[in-house]
């Protein structure tokens, strides 16, 4: 493999929080979006529109709550967290079209993102250290 193979691959199966939440804004993102982690998790803080459906749980529920023709991204705590890529794997299992978001719900935060939370929607500042502080977008 070449080195425009390896790239050009990556981004066939990668997105970030910054191209997710540009999809989930407009009218057709083209996606489901999943959050693989627990129940409580989920429950505690999640992205807007996200479908909470634990690794563990794929297998048994995504025919029942997912059309296999409607790609998938998911996302899990962060990148020290593989959660994500094992769901990606396991719904490429079941013949889903899966790309994993990078830097997870942390960094969906870190970006200055919403997420929705028992009391409602929450946003925090943007981190200059993942995000420019003069707006979300760094025109990658």
């Amino acid at each position: 493999m070449d080195a425009i193979e390896f790239f050009t691959a990556r981004l066939a199966f990668q997105t970030d929080v910054s191209d997710v939440h540009a999809a989930l804004e407009s009218a057709e993102p083209g996606f489901v979006l999943i959050d693989t982690r627990s129940p409580e998790s989920y429950a505690e803080r999640h992205i807007p529109d996200a479908v909470g459906l634990p690794t563990a749980e794929i297998a048994a529920r995504a025919a029942d709550l997912l059309d296999p023709a409607v790609p998938v991204v998911t996302y899990c705590w962060g990148p020290g967290c593989n959660g994500a890529t094992k769901a990606a794997a396991e719904f490429v299992r079941l013949g889903y079209r899966v790309r994993e978001m990078l830097g997870g719900i942390e960094y969906w935060i870190r970006e200055g993102f919403p997420v929705i939370t028992p009391l409602g929607p929450v946003t925090v500042a943007p981190d200059p250290l993942t995000a420019p502080m003069a707006g979300i977008a760094c025109a990658c």
